[in-house]
């Protein structure tokens, strides 16, 4: 039985045998409309249909540990043709280039749109949805056009990077870890612009808690003023000046800060000053730290919840360490050029954003928040049953999927415990020489 008609049996379940959710929210009308709307569709009868492709590229993120044309043949992606109870090796590689990226991205965007938001919508602090932005990296394979598309990172005592590298900045719902944005490219270019892409996605009524390196006038400005109550929250930098206005606490301040010429010289429409709020507060074991934020109403934003609020900034670190060490398994991505590889990411966060939205659920039924669940665990039951699925007769699958969510909660993780010691490296980097390509400094 292929993967993709078990999947539509499962949609096809009355209410009560609702039971395969990790795969049944990718609705088959959204690949449609995907193909249709990037032109990839094609009535052309072939051995690796659009549809099936799609679905390829979302098990590899899954499947890590297996070659891709096994991919195929392990889920029976493919349809069958004569004698041939296989898919060529070289099939696959041309079957992802006739998909190509577009439909990946406009499925992950359509999908992230509507679970995230509406996971983010119902855990609000103060009428505000929480988001998290940041940016991180992912390791592409060793090949020409990947460096030459991507880049790699150089300075330093031990020069460039071994691998080319893909920046990546995204929009997540913090509370549920579920990704609402991403954009990515080559690692040449700045957080500051891929966060950009990412503004006309916040909803209104929001409240994003941003790393302390986009911190520029040209970046809070407009992912404050391009919306209805969007708000920004973010860690000062030793060197933020500015002149205070009103004492609105004894640790708590308005302040007018100046926009530099450099920033309105890109933005012509920033103003020449803009009022912030500035929070000083002090962790045991830590340094003095300054907050600084687009709240200003300090009675219906006390400062001591929005200290507590902005250390939720770690979750989307979190997010990104579930993604590399558990999805990517702390190994580089698969593709020798770069649109695969982009496509390639596309199904990657397609595929975490399906984990997250079923771990959302089992938490729902737990009574627990949805942090509590543990990913690699139902990471690995999700692969399992996905595999099951592929292989099962019809008839048994909605007695091996009824006790799904049973299983998952019996891993459940116990409360986290705020960290009461300043972060510290307990191992350092390696001290021998970087192996490096012919040539190459």
């Amino acid at each position: 039985m292929r993967l993709s008609s078990a999947l539509d049996w499962v949609c096809s379940l009355p209410a009560p045998e609702e039971l395969s959710q990790f795969a049944r929210d990718v609705s088959p009308a959204w690949i449609e409309e995907a193909l249709e709307a990037t032109g990839a569709a094609t009535l052309r009868r072939r051995r690796l249909p659009m549809p099936q492709v799609v679905w390829l590229v979302i098990g590899m993120a899954l499947f890590r540990d297996r070659p891709i044309y096994e991919v195929v043949n392990k889920l029976d992606l493919a349809l069958p043709s004569g004698r041939k109870p296989v898919v060529a090796r070289s099939a696959v590689p041309q079957a992802r280039d006739r998909l190509g990226e577009s439909p990946m991205a406009w499925l992950f965007a359509h999908s992230a749109d509507i679970w995230a938001h509406a996971g983010a919508a119902r855990d609000r602090w103060r009428g505000l949805a929480l988001y998290g932005a940041d940016g991180t990296t992912l390791r592409g394979p060793d090949s020409e056009e990947n460096r030459e598309h991507f880049g790699l990172a150089s300075g330093g005592p031990r020069g460039a990077s071994g691998y080319p590298l893909v920046r990546l900045v995204g929009l997540m719902a913090l509370r549920s870890h579920l990704l609402a944005a991403a954009s990515f490219g080559p690692y040449s270019h700045a957080e500051h612009l891929y966060a950009q892409d990412l503004w006309p996605c916040v909803p209104d009524e929001s409240l994003v808690i941003i790393d302390r390196n986009f911190w520029a006038a040209n970046v809070l400005i407009p992912l404050q003023r391009e919306g209805s109550n969007r708000h920004w929250l973010i860690r000062a930098k030793s060197k933020t000046k500015g002149r205070v206005l009103k004492r609105l606490g004894p640790h708590d301040e308005l302040v007018e800060l100046e926009v530099s010429s450099r920033a309105r010289a890109k933005d012509p429409s920033l103003p020449k000053t803009w009022v912030v709020r500035v929070i000083h507060y002090q962790l045991k074991g830590f340094k003095p730290q300054r907050l600084i934020t687009s709240l200003l109403d300090a009675a219906l934003y006390p400062a001591d919840e929005i200290v507590g609020l902005y250390h939720e900034r770690w979750e989307i670190e979190l997010a990104y360490d579930e993604v590399k060490t558990e999805m990517l398994e702390a190994i580089p991505l698969r593709s020798t050029n770069a649109d695969r590889a982009r496509q390639e990411i596309w199904g990657m966060l397609i595929a975490y954003n399906l984990i997250r939205l079923e771990m959302e659920r089992v938490a729902d039924e737990a009574g627990v928040p949805p942090v509590r669940i543990s990913f690699v665990a139902v990471h690995r039951m999700i692969c399992d049953e996905w595999l099951w699925c592929s292989l099962a007769a019809p008839g048994a699958i909605p007695r091996h999927l009824r006790n799904l969510r049973q299983q998952i909660a019996q891993f459940i993780l116990p409360a986290r415990d705020s960290r009461t010691n300043p972060r510290a490296v307990k191992v350092k980097m390696s001290n021998y020489a970087k192996k490096r390509r012919t040539g190459q400094k």
